[in-house]
């Protein structure tokens, strides 16, 4: 394949890049003891980026021959020159990068299909029934299993020359809790790129399903948390969704560039110097089998480790080339496409906060008066950084000691506020958020997580 794409750019006019993709995606849920979904989908195409002129123009066929490919080339030539007169904008350049060229390989596409379609049913059938069985006020319950293997291969006029293969799997498990009169919700999941031993490794489906049903009972006899601006110990999955949500998409280059609250600020204390937050593509910290593994980016640039905040610093954007060059940086490998017919955009990996010095036990001896913060629920976040998000599981800190389970909170207020209120880390890791997808325009599958941190947010509660 690869030296089919080379001989067709090797022929095209004007800058040209060729991506071909090639995905296998299983989607399999339970609810209620109803198959819900059951879906296996295969679909390939190539995607056709051309510059002319300063312009953009993009096509793509699902067809893999080179009649289709070199057809989708003179459309994408036709559609920038087409577009040209509309364009406010010019692109001046893409920026250099030393590109990918090679085979990279991310994943356990053969350890997944060792696997059998009835062995994979089962197997959401159980940890549903499972779930739904943990207790007699357990009303509803839902499995969900998905896998994406995928096959890609990009080449480009300017050297980009790279063939990869990832496979990404995910596991949920969601109970709702029960009275008359009352109810609560529950959810736990797991996402990797990886096989089975790497998606099961830290819970069984098993202990998933049991720690679902606990939750949600348990939920349902707490009483509601208080709200105010308080002391908290946030868990990584509160930190990966505000690294997340809250700061990422402020610092991807489009945003920035539409006026994010990241705009501008290069180079300025934004956080405690306690906080150094990264987005990577490889999983550089916390084991290999991030739920966002990015080895190479959808333009073939090589995905690394991006510190967009340094010791408190706004120190980096993420970037595709096109931003890349506007900004006068190195591209950081953050141009991501769901399938061959969408054009690339900028995206996060997996985006973190690195770990710190103290434990986790110091850090809750430390507190008086606060809350122990689990789990991510609903929310939002705008790009000015203000953001809201459902907590899962509130525990009172009292006199250094965590204490009762309480319900109903959310926290909320400036992400960059919030990390300059931030003065523990503890010294361990986790990846949290890699069973869901981001969503802009087009899903991505990425990932997030840190250490606990201690901070001040507002609660909202009763």
């Amino acid at each position: 394949m690869r030296e089919l794409l080379r001989e067709i750019v090797g022929n095209a006019k004007h800058w040209t890049e060729v991506r071909v993709h090639d995905r296998n995606a299983l989607r399999l849920a339970v609810r209620n003891g109803v198959m819900e979904s059951a879906s296996s989908n295969k679909g390939s195409g190539a995607g056709v980026r051309v510059l002319v002129d300063g312009t953009w123009g993009f096509s793509s066929t699902a067809r893999l021959d080179r009649e289709s490919i070199e057809r989708a080339v003179r459309d994408a030539t036709l559609a920038a020159k087409g577009s040209a007169g509309g364009r406010k904008a010019r692109v001046d350049r893409l920026a250099d990068c030393e590109f990918a060229v090679g085979d990279f390989r991310t994943g356990d596409a053969e350890e997944i299909a060792s696997h059998s379609a009835e062995e994979k049913t089962a197997l959401v059938v159980d940890t549903e029934r499972r779930t739904m069985e943990a207790s007699e006020t357990i009303r509803s319950a839902m499995c969900r299993y998905t896998e994406l293997l995928d096959k890609k291969w990009v080449v480009s006029t300017d050297g980009a020359d790279a063939h990869i293969e990832d496979a990404k799997l995910e596991f949920v498990a969601m109970a709702v809790a029960g009275t008359s009169d009352d109810m609560t919700t529950a959810f736990h999941g797991t996402g990797v790129t990886g096989g089975w031993p790497e998606l099961f490794g830290p819970n069984s489906a098993e202990e998933i399903a049991d720690k679902t049903g606990r939750t949600a009972v348990d939920l349902l006899n707490a009483p509601y948390a208080p709200g105010g601006k308080t002391q908290v110990v946030l868990d990584p999955e509160l930190v990966g969704l505000l690294a997340h949500e809250a700061i990422g998409h402020t610092v991807e280059a489009d945003f920035v560039l539409a006026g994010s609250a990241a705009a501008g600020r290069i180079g300025e204390r934004v956080a405690s110097e306690l906080v150094t937050l990264c987005d990577s593509g490889p999983s550089v910290i916390g084991g290999e089998h991030a739920g966002g593994v990015v080895l190479v980016d959808d333009e073939g640039v090589p995905a690394g480790r991006t510190a967009v905040i340094e010791n408190g610093v706004l120190s980096s954007y993420l970037h595709d080339r096109e931003t890349a060059a506007l900004f006068d940086v190195a591209p950081t490998g953050n141009a991501r496409a769901w399938l061959f017919d969408d054009p690339p955009l900028i995206r996060m990996r997996n985006t973190y906060i690195e770990p710190g010095g103290s434990s986790f036990e110091e850090m809750v001896e430390s507190i008086d008066d606060g809350l122990l913060l689990k789990g991510g629920g609903s929310g939002q976040a705008d790009a000015n950084a203000e953001f809201m998000f459902g907590v899962q599981e509130a525990y009172e800190i009292k006199r250094g000691k965590v204490g009762r389970l309480l319900r109903g909170a959310s926290i909320s207020g400036d992400a960059f506020e919030v990390l300059q209120s931030v003065d523990m880390l503890s010294s361990d890791f986790r990846w949290t958020i890699g069973s869901g997808h981001c969503g802009k325009g087009q899903p991505a599958k990425v990932d997030g997580g840190g250490p606990f941190v201690r901070c001040n947010v507002i609660v909202g509660g009763r």
